[in-house]
């Protein structure tokens, strides 16, 4: 097993100076290309897949990176790898377009399929998350560790998180199916971050994300007693498939709300 201990603060340093690498770009006058999937690329996705991917080499030169930016590896290539580091340089692209700071460098640890330990950086605010499933879920700001619990029990108004890009019937449907409750928009893998800090109780997601997308989020949830579950409840898993589209999902701060969802 891993020393994640030992590995935590070099990954929280290269979180830290991709951020950097991002918001370089964020203040100045950047090009917007569009990706085959018709998703936004800038310079500054492609500046901290750099810096990321160069930064876990030299932290961990035997344990392989996968990035949201990386070329396509072959499912046969990646069910070789025990373990290996799944990267979204820059999740929220669109929320970084728009300039309006929701969006966020993601680092999470794989080790055979479970998301292990993962770290979250919001470039605008410096706020970072982190967290290990059973050893616990931090908030860190200006360097000060805060321990992170998500609500549980959750209760009355119940907060939703909803996709500032993205948002369907069936999200709608999850909304109608619990009365009274507060829908609060938020982009990027901040979702995660306020279920796993207590400030929302669950987030509906239909419709592809990609493993990259949800990984460390999950991480840093399980760890603060959450969950992501697939539709049949059943906890997320990575490199199973030859995509790395996810299907359906919903996080959860407290497991017992998913007795309330719809089927």
């Amino acid at each position: 097993m891993l020393k994640l201990d030992a590995l935590r603060e070099g990954v929280i340093a290269i979180a830290h100076q991709a951020a950097s690498e991002i918001l370089d770009v964020y203040e100045s006058e950047f090009a917007v290309q569009q990706k085959d999937d018709a998703s936004p690329l800038t310079a500054a996705d492609l500046a901290a897949h750099r810096w990321i991917v160069a930064g876990l080499a030299a932290l961990t030169p035997d344990i392989p990176v996968l990035s949201e930016e990386s070329k396509a590896i072959d499912i046969r290539q990646r069910k070789q790898w025990p373990r290996f580091w799944l990267v979204d340089p820059l999740d929220g692209t669109r929320e970084f377009v728009k300039r309006n700071g929701e969006f966020t460098v993601n680092i999470a640890l794989i080790e055979d399929g479970v998301a292990t330990f993962g770290v979250i950086q919001q470039p605008v605010t410096g706020l970072l998350w982190h967290g290990v499933p059973g050893q616990g879920a931090f908030r860190r700001e200006d360097g000060v560790d805060v321990a992170i619990h998500a609500r549980i029990p959750a209760h009355a108004p119940l907060r939703v998180a909803a996709s500032r890009s993205h948002r369907d019937a069936r999200t709608d449907a999850v909304i109608a199916a619990l009365p009274g409750c507060l829908v609060l928009g938020c982009g990027s893998s901040l979702k995660f971050c306020r279920i796993a800090e207590g400030a929302m109780d669950l987030y509906p997601r239909f419709g592809p994300t990609s493993e990259w997308d949800t990984a460390a989020g999950q991480a840093i949830l399980e760890a603060a007693g959450g969950a992501v579950l697939d539709p049949q409840g059943r906890p997320f898993r990575y490199n199973q498939r030859d995509t790395l589209l996810n299907g359906d999902f919903v996080a959860l701060g407290d497991v017992a709300l998913r007795a309330r969802l719809p089927a």
